[in-house]
Formats: structure tokens, C-alpha cells, sequence
């Protein structure tokens, strides 16, 4: 009875001090920063990279700033898997460009100029550059892809779910993404076979003059058309030239959608690779980041809604399930 009288209040300050001390963080917390958790000192961040083994995700901000300031706030640093990427596998630090004292000693040791749009930069223990600055580019695949090349070369692993990511952000901007639509007796073994290649992105099911198909886009650096045909050709799906196509949006992710993880959050890369483990009955929770781990551990203990969030959007999907 002794020892638990001492461990409670002992836990409860432990969790309180946590939880004030990311309050602290936070109290300038505005658009421009997103929903990142954020350090506010320069010395304090490299100390806590340090102790953690970690590099520092150095963020030069206007704070109030322009739209761009405010556009890279609301996208790049409020997209929930970044989010988690920086404040997990990172030392997020803020310097804000337009501020006196701290702020601005530190702008000037890196050679910053004042009043500027968003720079990142990722940093080591010394504060030394890992790779590369990124400045004039505001898009979340260009900070995605520097935190795979920081994490690679100082030596550590790349979790799955970032890989995923940046495949996903390249999936919407990138022209060598390619589509091709295939034919198959069945289209829900059609997307299980299809959606294991390495380089397909997406699968989705439909039709196309009455016959079932899979409409696949795929990454053509990562696998060629003839590679993709091949492979579609041994799991008995034919390739069409041309067609029309109907989405059979109650097929698509047909394995998926008889499980909890249609109520999880997920991207487009991320219910493909998902859906295909499944109906191979293969390990699916590789695919995961952390946090969604934990929000599906919930979503199965009732602690959120079970909603069917298969076509919403994956940000949109995991704002709603927090605010319910």
C-alpha cells in the first residue's frame, strides 16, 4: 500500500511535467508552425538531440507570415503522417525570421535572411547540416524526401510508413506516374495480385463493357510497363489499350473493407499495400506509422467511431476522428 501511495502522485507529476513542458513549446504556437510541436530554444533542441540520438528538423518561419508561410503551415505541417515524422524521428525547432533576441542570433549563424518564406533545414547535434537547405520549395514531398536522405545518412532506419509517404506525395505530383487497366475474372483477386508489385501505388476496381477490371498506377521508375504486364499476365489478368471503366467503389479494397481498417485513416499506397497483405494473408500493420497503430488499437476498443473512411481522404479522415 506504501508503494503505491508513492508511485501515483511520483506518475502523475512525471505526466504532468510532460505534458507542460510541450505546453511551453506551444505557447506561440500559429498557422505558419501547422500542428507540429515545436522547441522554441536553439541550445535546448541540440541538447535534447544529443540525449536522444536524434537530428534537429530546424524550421525558419515568418510568424505572422505571408500566404506561402501560412499555405506551408496549413499543408506540409499539419499533414498528420508528417507530422508524426518530424516529431517522432526528429528535434522540431523553430526560429521565427521576423523576431529579435534568440531568433535572431540564430538566423544569422546560419546566414538566414529576415522576413523570408519558409527554409528548413536538417541539422545535427552540433548544428552542423546533414543535407541539403530547403529553400523555394514549399511542397511536402521535397521536406519528405530530405528527412529519408538525413535519416539514411546518419546510419538509421527508414520506418515503412515514411517510404509509403513519400510515395504517396510523389503519386499526386509526379508524371512518371503512369496508369493501365487490366482485366481479370475476378476483380478482387485481381487487386491482391497486382497491388503486392513493388511500384504499384493503387488499385482500383471496376468495370469496362461489363467485364471486371483493375485500374493500376504505378511508378515507372520503380517498375516498367513490360515488368507490370508480365507480372499481371501470371496472375491471369490481361492488359486493355483502351477502355472505358466504371469505379465499383463497394469492390475496391475488397479485403480491406472486411476489417477494422476501413475505419482507419490511411493514404492511397498505404490501403493498396494493406489490402493486398490481407487478402494474402500477410502482415499488415508494417504498413502502420505508430500513431495509427494506436488509433486502430482504439478504434477496436470503441474509443472511436466506427465509421467507414475507405474513400475520405486521409487528412480529412483523421482530423474527423479526433474531433469525434
Amino acid at each position: 500500500m506504501k508503494s503505491t501511495t508513492t508511485t501515483i502522485p511520483t506518475i502523475f507529476f512525471s505526466l504532468f511535467a510532460s505534458i507542460a513542458l510541450f505546453a511551453q513549446q506551444r505557447i506561440e504556437q500559429s498557422e505558419e508552425l501547422g500542428q507540429v510541436h515545436w522547441y522554441r530554444d536553439y541550445d535546448k533542441a541540440l541538447a535534447v538531440a544529443s540525449e536522444e540520438g536524434k537530428d534537429v528538423l530546424l524550421l525558419f518561419q515568418e510568424v505572422p507570415g505571408c500566404s506561402t508561410c501560412r499555405n506551408y503551415g496549413h499543408n506540409v505541417l499539419s499533414h498528420p503522417l508528417m507530422v508524426e515524422a518530424i516529431e517522432s524521428l526528429f528535434v522540431p525547432l523553430a526560429i521565427f525570421n521576423n523576431k529579435g533576441g534568440k531568433d535572431k542570433k540564430v538566423l544569422d549563424q546560419y546566414g538566414e535572411p529576415s522576413w523570408n518564406n519558409p527554409v528548413v533545414r536538417i541539422v545535427d547535434e552540433q548544428g552542423k547540416d546533414v543535407v541539403k537547405r530547403i529553400g523555394n520549395d514549399y511542397s511536402a514531398l521535397t521536406l519528405c524526401k530530405r528527412m529519408i536522405a538525413s535519416l539514411l545518412k546518419s546510419k538509421k532506419e527508414v520506418p515503412e510508413y515514411l517510404t509509403l509517404l513519400e510515395q504517396e506525395l510523389d503519386r499526386l505530383v509526379s508524371t512518371n506516374i503512369k496508369e493501365k487497366t487490366f482485366k481479370m475474372y475476378c476483380f478482387w483477386s485481381g487487386e491482391k495480385a497486382l497491388g503486392a508489385l513493388d511500384g504499384v501505388l493503387s488499385t482500383q476496381a471496376g468495370f469496362s463493357n461489363h467485364s471486371e477490371v483493375v485500374k493500376v498506377q504505378y511508378d515507372s521508375r520503380l517498375i516498367q510497363d513490360e515488368q507490370l504486364t508480365a507480372y499481371a499476365k501470371k496472375n491471369d489478368c490481361s492488359p486493355l489499350k483502351s477502355a472505358t471503366y466504371k469505379l465499383a467503389s463497394n469492390d475496391v479494397h475488397y479485403y480491406l473493407q472486411h476489417t477494422d481498417y476501413k475505419y482507419l485513416p490511411l493514404t492511397e499506397v498505404q490501403k493498396t499495400k494493406i489490402n493486398s497483405a490481407l487478402g494474402n494473408r500477410k502482415a499488415t500493420q508494417v504498413f502502420l506509422s505508430p500513431r495509427q497503430k494506436e488509433r486502430l488499437s482504439q478504434i477496436q476498443k470503441g474509443a472511436f467511431k466506427k465509421e467507414n473512411v475507405v474513400h475520405t481522404e486521409f487528412t480529412t479522415a483523421w482530423n474527423q476522428g479526433l474531433e469525434k
